[in-house]
């Protein structure tokens, strides 16, 4: 089989056609009779997306490889509709070097599953002294855009100035960890009533609002782009709004955790619900449904974050930060957001796609579904509903938050560079994958 044959499928929610994918790329959409030599993906009753981007996820290889890898995270990515990750540079040896970050976006290339965009971190080991190498990794073969030293925040005013005024040099963009690190030492959950009746030291909102008030300000004074990663309260909501409506280059994303889940459920203190920034309250998750909803915040982004068991299955002091979320970002937006009104299937293929590779400076993406675009594609049932279980992930750790939490839609295709990861909602083969997207490599070259 050389090409593919998707078959009533319903794009974007709205117009049912056919799309025939050949070389790698969209061949025609409409209607359309299947050829010989294609594989025919039955899509009926199908919403078909552009293949989903994200812009936060850690695939910890070099370095934690028990946790996962970028084979196992890019599989996880492809079993959730994703065709592009963004891989965050907390890795040891740190993504701080050209070597690394080639590194990375080499095993992304040999597994085939999704395309892997390293980030590059802003300072040399993470250690918030001295910037790393930036402008080696934006001119090394990964094309790093984007950098940050996601885990740890950038609290030097200065040094956030200087890594922002380097970037805008060549449009690239800082993504900001926004933690204000004195006033979160040894912060177990959100600040409120609750920690102190659990009696967990509390996250104040205000730590993360000041980080992003300053570094928007720092935005407009060094004509810089900035992206806030994972915003978590009402107030930082605000203090976007009012920067976009300034003008500021600010871009902003949103969890689907920070979009469903509460700090209600820290009561019984599972480690699964320990996360960075920690879950908020409920006028905290309505303001962010919101934002979301009328652009403040521009993406969802899931911050994937496996750990091992031993990590997590323990007392709540002692356990890392971090869940999983690649597998399940979908069905929570389609739950928290479709099915609520506040998002069609164009603003999800927006906030979920295009919009995250606009940011990361993704091509291919501005003008998906359509003749002559990169053949990336997600097929979801949208009437699929089912309660998530372990069973659901494809990744190397299993620390989700959502086990026994009933969510809406399925992945049913996933469609790589013309490469079908996913059919039938199962992942295929490894070596199945990687051969194809090989053959496509060779096929373009020659």
């Amino acid at each position: 089989m050389t090409g593919v044959l998707i078959r009533g499928a319903t794009l974007l929610g709205e117009t049912r056609e056919d799309i025939r994918i050949r070389g790698g790329r969209i061949a025609a959409t409409g209607r359309l009779t299947a050829e010989l030599d294609e594989r025919v993906i039955d899509a009926d009753g199908l919403v078909a997306l552009p293949g989903l981007v994200d812009l936060h996820t850690h695939l910890r290889e070099p370095g934690a490889e028990a946790s996962e890898t970028v084979l196992t995270g890019t599989r996880a990515a492809a079993s959730g509709g994703y065709t592009t990750v963004f891989a965050m540079a907390n890795t040891s040896p740190v993504a701080d070097t050209a070597g690394v970050v080639e590194q990375v976006h080499a095993l992304g290339i040999q597994h085939g599953y999704a395309t892997v965009r390293p980030i590059g971190a802003v300072t040399v080991g993470l250690d918030g002294e001295r910037l790393s190498e930036i402008g080696a990794m934006a001119r090394s073969r990964a094309n790093v855009r984007v950098f940050s030293d996601d885990g740890t925040c950038i609290h030097d005013a200065l040094l956030m100035r200087r890594a922002l005024e380097y970037v805008a040099t060549f449009d690239g963009v800082i993504a900001q960890h926004a933690q204000e690190p004195r006033l979160t030492e040894g912060a177990q959950m959100n600040e409120g009533a609750l920690s102190g009746e659990l009696g967990l030291s509390g996250w104040p909102a205000v730590a993360e609002e000041a980080i992003i008030a300053r570094d928007v300000l720092l935005a407009q004074h060094t004509g810089a782009r900035l992206h806030v990663c994972h915003v978590s309260t009402a107030g930082s909501v605000e203090v976007i709004r009012w920067a976009k409506a300034r003008g500021i280059a600010v871009t902003a994303e949103v969890t689907p955790h920070h979009l469903l889940l509460t700090e209600e459920l820290v009561r019984g203190y599972d480690a699964r619900f320990k996360v960075n920034p920690p879950l908020r309250r409920d006028d905290d998750v309505r303001a962010l449904r919101e934002a979301l909803a009328d652009g403040t915040i521009d993406i969802v982004a899931t911050d994937h974050a496996p750990h091992p068991a031993e990590a997590k299955e323990c007392t709540w002091a002692e356990a890392a930060f971090g869940m999983v979320g690649l597998e399940s970002a979908l069905p929570v937006l389609q739950t928290t957001m479709i099915e609520t009104g506040m998002l069609d299937w164009e603003d999800l293929a927006r906030v979920m796609s295009s919009a995250p590779a606009a940011i990361g400076r993704l091509d291919g993406y501005a003008d998906p579904l359509t003749e002559g675009a990169p053949a990336n594609v997600t097929l979801v049932d949208p009437a699929a509903r089912r309660f998530w279980s372990r069973n659901d992930l494809r990744g190397r750790s299993t620390n989700t938050p959502y086990t026994g939490v009933e969510l809406t839609g399925a992945i049913i295709a996933t469609v790589h560079g013309g490469v079908p990861t996913v059919l039938d909602g199962e992942l295929r083969p490894a070596d199945e994958v990687a051969a194809a997207a090989a053959r496509l490599r060779e096929a373009a070259r020659g």
